[in-house]
């Protein structure tokens, strides 16, 4: 029934318009008493936005209401205005200095003009919200998105699917500068806590996106901007606590410009909860420090951030009869059982890491015409996870058998860790050239990976220890990833534009040694992709537009698909190709925003998921050969009256692998097409925002995600069933308090319906022998519970 209530709002809020009046603002921008064609003019609280015509002119049209309007072509100016009327703007950027840091990304961002399907959370929006979860959880009401956590409650290891595409194939950049795991590929945000207390906006591109630095986009990429540099000295602290003991302390300050050119912020987190799973504890730590210098074209940003995470393992999922037997939260990590036969828990299954990231970024605006960003960046990461092995093989861990009591001692319970020692670093450039026709970006990095995979023994019951410190499997890894690119948008006539992107990328790939799956991990891998891209904008009229666009991406395998396949002796896996064609239309009315979007991904030996985890509960791929991504997206904002807002989306999808060949009951097996794992055909989301009086608003968040498979079979027992979730956030501005700026009060209520819903699993298949010696194949499957009802309430005080 809530399903169905659910759909029925949704197309009635789609649909459904209430008269209200408009206001048109308009005017003229100029620098040096010139008209300036092809300057963006950006309304910051909707997203909506235009550019200048020939004639340096613009016009806009919107409800009554405060708005922030950014003017940019280079730099920035940005001019709060009240509408409550007709009102005419003239705008001057002459000696305009830049404020914003949206330069660092304006190589790889896109805007309203462009062919490219998107969408924008803006810093206001991570506010509402930001109490203690990951990103990735703030993300999940966007467009085509589903997310998870391992500890069920948005804090520690959280994960984001994009179109059905894992976040191994979702580009991140934080400031252009490329975030995702050179070997994993993924993204792994617990090692950033409260990243989101630092950044300013985010852009979800989807499908390949335009060309950017860093690994390969096949299904999303996430842009990052962290926080710009303040005019104005600024403090604030913000506490939360909520469910689970879950508790965020966070203090950030900035001394506003000094001397007119200089900067300096920060913050300090630290994020704990217990988490809805038993024992899924985490300890975040993080700190995030810029310098900033700015001089008319000159803007320079020196920046040091990272975290140190503690998190008890949460990665191993339970089964349905554990679940019926022991509860849904329990949680079988660091199991063993004692010489009396009692079930422990070992009370340091635990997964520790460091990260540390330092980026020096400048932004160089010559004239009204050219720029460039260059960036220099390092990365440093060293960590572990340790666990308890009961019963271990000596031979699996370098250990020697010996004898006892006459007898040969060749297992024994133990505690060993798994080290990661990292560096990364590279550069990333650009150069732009914009005026009222052409806007042209030649820009490309280059970035190296050095990794060192080793393992320890630090316990043992029976054994005879090695000496301190000495592996019993070392494995090196380094990675070199260089790629350039040219793309150019140019405006054919006043209402139609054509975008073009090339891309060039290089990979070399070598690692060697044992790891502790494998006795041998020989890899001397090179790739080289060309990755074209193109598209067309129509402007119908002032509420009409029209895009398409075709784009190529390839992508590598991870270290884990090697892996994987060496420990299983399979087949190397190759590499992907991608061919993503767009077509959308974006309307805009008085009171109504709609973004619709056709998309087919098409693709040629895909690494899908094939439902299956490692020991480390990463997820297991293969190449599928041929398969596809057909899909319809639609998203609207609708402005119903000054109080009330709302803001759904729906994807419907069919994912599909095309002649899936997989061993089965003994033999190799033709499936036909079937749904790819972890691809819910429908996906939809909604927000209704209601603000009854100033500085007071509630919001009403919904999640719906259709069955999925985990496995690419289609087997009943690999199905996820659907789930329909409703959050409730409430938000409150106290302006102007005593010893305060504001006092910002939040509260927010996950899961309001009580619902008992798994976003995530795995599937598992194994052979048995019948008693007429035909071959049975079997499965399994684990399964990730979320949290039921519970709650989160915070304050930031600023000063």
């Amino acid at each position: 029934m809530k399903n169905v209530l659910f759909f029925a709002s949704f197309l009635l809020c789609s649909w459904y318009s209430i008269a209200q009046e408009q206001f048109i603002l308009k005017g003229e921008v100029t620098s040096n008493q010139e008209s300036l064609p092809g300057v963006n003019v950006l309304v910051q609280e909707t997203g909506d936005g235009t550019i200048t015509d020939l004639d340096g002119k613009y016009q806009l049209e919107l409800p009554a209401g405060n708005y922030q309007i950014k003017f940019s072509y280079g730099n920035s100016k940005t001019i709060e205005v009240n509408l409550t009327e007709n009102q005419t703007l003239n705008v001057d950027l002459t000696d305009v200095k830049e404020r914003l840091d949206e330069v660092f990304l304006s190589s790889i961002r896109v805007d309203a003009d462009s062919p490219i399907t998107y969408s924008n959370l803006t810093n206001d929006e991570i506010e509402e919200r930001n109490l203690g979860q990951d990103i990735p959880v703030l993300m999940q009401y966007m467009p085509s998105t589903v997310t998870t956590t391992d500890a069920g409650n948005g804090v520690g290891y959280t994960a984001i699917r994009v179109r059905g595409s894992d976040a191994t194939r979702t580009n991140v950049t934080i400031n252009g500068v490329p975030y995702n795991d050179a070997e994993s590929q993924g993204s792994f945000w617990v090692n950033l806590g409260d990243l989101a207390s630092s950044t300013q906006n985010l852009q979800l591109q989807r499908g390949v996106g335009t060309s950017t630095n860093g690994a390969g986009a096949f299904g999303a990429s996430i842009n990052i901007l962290t926080d710009r540099y303040r005019e104005e000295a600024y403090a604030e602290v913000a506490n939360s606590y909520g469910s689970y003991n879950t508790r965020k302390h966070t203090a950030k300050f900035s001394t506003g410009l000094f001397n007119d050119h200089w900067e300096f912020a920060g913050r300090a987190s630290q994020i704990k909860s217990d988490g809805y799973i038993d024992r899924a504890e985490s300890e975040l730590k993080s700190y995030f420090l810029q310098g900033t210098y700015v001089n008319e074209g000159t803007l320079v940003k020196a920046l040091m951030f990272g975290g140190k995470e503690r998190t008890y393992q949460a990665w191993y999922g339970v089964e349905q009869s554990t679940i019926n037997e022991r509860g849904r939260r329990y949680n079988p990590a660091g199991i063993y059982f004692d010489e009396e036969g009692n079930e422990q828990f070992y009370d340091n299954q635990t997964d520790n890491y460091q990260q540390d990231h330092y980026q020096l970024l400048w932004n160089q605006t010559y004239n009204k015409n050219w720029s460039s960003n260059l960036a220099f960046h390092y990365t440093r990461g060293k960590g572990y996870y340790e666990e308890y092995e009961e019963d271990a093989d000596f031979s699996e861990f370098g250990l020697e058998p010996f004898m006892a009591n006459g007898e040969e001692i060749t297992t024994s319970d133990l505690v060993n860790t798994s080290w990661l020692d990292n560096h990364f670093y590279g550069t990333t450039f650009s150069a732009n050239y914009q005026d009222n026709a052409l806007d042209l970006i030649l820009g490309g990095g280059w970035n190296r990976y050095d990794g060192d995979h080793f393992g320890e023994v630090i316990y043992t019951r029976f054994a005879r220890n090695n000496d301190p410190y000495e592996p019993f499997y070392e494995n090196n890894a380094v990675k070199t990833d260089f790629n350039i690119y040219g793309k150019a948008t140019v405006s054919i006539t006043d209402k139609l534009a054509a975008f073009g992107d090339l891309q060039l990328r290089t990979i070399n790939y070598e690692a060697n040694g044992p790891t502790q799956e494998v006795a041998n991990f020989p890899i001397d891998a090179d790739f080289s992709f060309f990755n074209p891209k193109g598209g067309l904008t129509y402007q119908i009229n002032q509420k009409n537009q029209l895009y398409g666009s075709v784009a190529v991406a390839h992508r590598e395998p991870s270290r884990s698909d090697y892996e994987d396949a060496f420990e299983n002796g399979e087949k190397t896996p190759t590499e992907e190709q991608l061919v993503d064609y767009e077509l959308g239309w974006r309307f805009k009315s008085k009171k109504t925003q709609v973004n619709t979007n056709l998309y087919f991904m098409n693709y040629k030996d895909q690494l899908v998921l094939t439902g299956e985890i490692d020991e480390e509960g990463a997820a297991i791929r293969k190449n599928s050969g041929e398969s596809y991504r057909l899909g319809l997206e639609v998203d609207a904002t609708i402005a119903v009256n000054k109080w009330l807002a709302i803001r759904p989306n729906i994807t419907v999808s069919q994912n599909k692998n095309k002649d899936f060949v997989a061993f089965y009951n003994g033999s190799q097996q033709n499936f036909g097409n079937t749904d790819i794992s972890f691809s819910p055909a429908i996906v939809a989301g909604n927000m209704i925002r209601v603000s009854p009086v100033k500085n007071f608003q509630l919001n009403l968040l919904s999640k719906y995600v259709g069955e999925q498979y985990m496995s690419n079979l289609e087997l009943e027992g690999s199905k996820l069933d659907a789930y329909f979730i409703n959050n409730f956030n409430i938000q409150y501005v106290w302006a102007d308090a005593p010893l305060f700026e504001e006092i910002v009060f939040t509260g927010l209520i996950n899961n309001i319906f009580d619902v008992e819903y798994i976003s995530n699993g795995y599937f598992y298949t194994y052979d048995v022998e019948n008693d007429n010696g035909s071959i049975q194949t079997l499965g399994g499957a684990g399964y990730y519970p979320q949290a039921t009802r519970n709650y989160l309430v915070g304050a930031t005080l600023k000063f």
